[in-house]
């Protein structure tokens, strides 16, 4: 660390440190926020390819699907939404569990 600080230090790259053209990006900026409409490509088996190598040949275990929960994010309302939806489609489909076995029950 101290080499960069003598960098920053040094009278030729002190505008560095100040050219917002070279701050990190923030961690909240860097993912691309979709909507609802889109939400379906995280689990949807269509948008899931999975690699055995790399672009270089290099033997990998690797699916697509990390590639977009990399670079994607579900905007903020949305992912609210989307974990309620999820609820409630699992109370929904243990509900239609219930109803089956009751029905079975009673026949």
């Amino acid at each position: 660390m101290s080499s960069q600080e003598e960098i920053l230090g040094d009278g030729r790259f002190s505008c560095v440190a100040r050219d917002p053209r070279f701050w990190e990006m923030p961690e909240k900026e860097r993912k691309v926020k979709i909507d609802k409409r889109f939400r379906a490509m995280f689990h949807d088996k269509k948008f899931k390819l999975k690699y055995t190598v790399d672009k270089r040949g290099r033997p990998v275990n690797f699916s697509s699907a990390e590639n977009l929960r990399k670079f994607y994010a579900l905007s903020e309302s949305d992912s609210d939404l989307s974990e309620s939806d999820g609820k409630e489609h699992s109370e929904k489909k243990k509900k239609k569990k219930k109803a089956k076995g009751k029905g079975e029950a009673d026949s």
